[in-house]
């Protein structure tokens, strides 16, 4: 079997697989927090033709003849740079500019991680939450749920511009609650687990979490209340790419063509 076929079917599904990011970063073009993903490659087995000591004449040659077989991703990648800053009339809004994550606590009792800041108060039972838009609690320095007294107004909460929070007294004056909004990060955020809903989880790539209030001879990020972090798409750079990679597929596309008109020249030799 003609081997341009499969090689160039693996570069159609490599491109699929590359268009198929691109609209994932497009479709997330307003999502908060979002980090653009870029889809990597790599070749396949080689197959050796001629080895570089064999030639007709019995002579050494410095050269080999080496086919490749093919492509396929090997990795898709989130590139973690900041995007987009933003105001929000959101009180309880945060962006990072820098390589922090906020951390929440999920269903199943996990701590995910996110960039995206944008919170809420929510009313249970334990008392005022801090939670994601999904209700999952967030967590301050010392990973525990950001939760306040039940007595206390919502809108009169005040956040500083380390996260810390505080509340007015009798007198007006600011009162420090002792609960600062945790950020954390990652040696290698790019191993981290993409669990959809803006969220990742910690894993063995991407080594053990660092927290940014206890770390020392870090760069800590920069927390900014009252303003959200926006996508890293950018539109015009995917676009370029998608074009790019129609164009690959296009060509893998005639490849399997030409193979193919070939074949049919080989079968008709007979007749």
């Amino acid at each position: 079997m003609v081997r341009s076929l499969w090689t160039a079917a693996t570069g159609m599904i490599a491109q699929q697989t590359n268009v198929d990011t691109i609209a994932n970063n497009l479709a997330n073009v307003n999502t908060v927090g979002y980090k653009a993903e870029v889809a990597e490659f790599k070749s396949l087995l080689y197959q050796t033709l001629q080895a570089k000591t064999t030639s007709a004449n019995g002579e050494e040659k410095p050269i080999g003849a080496q086919v490749g077989l093919g492509v396929r991703n090997s990795a898709i990648t989130s590139i973690f740079k900041d995007g987009n800053i933003y105001q929000s009339e959101n009180d309880f809004a945060f962006a990072l500019s820098g390589k922090g994550f906020f951390a929440v606590k999920g269903e199943d009792d996990n701590t995910y991680y996110t960039r995206n800041g944008n919170f809420g108060i929510a009313i249970s039972n334990n008392g005022l939450a801090l939670t994601d838009s999904d209700g999952r609690p967030v967590l301050d320095t010392n990973g525990k749920e950001i939760v306040f007294n039940k007595n206390l107004v919502a809108t009169d909460i005040v956040v500083d511009e380390e996260g810390a929070f505080h509340y007015p007294d009798k007198d007006g004056k600011l009162q420090p609650l002792n609960v600062t909004i945790g950020v954390y990060q990652f040696n290698n955020p790019a191993g981290l687990d993409k669990m959809g809903d803006s969220l990742y989880a910690q894993t063995n790539a991407s080594g053990e979490v660092i927290n940014e209030a206890k770390a020392k001879d870090i760069t800590k990020s920069k927390l900014m209340h009252g303003y959200l972090e926006g996508s890293s798409v950018q539109v015009a750079d995917e676009m370029v790419n998608l074009i790019v990679a129609q164009r690959a597929y296009e060509m893998n596309s005639k490849a399997i063509q030409a193979s193919d008109e070939m074949l049919q020249q080989a079968n008709q030799l007979r007749r």
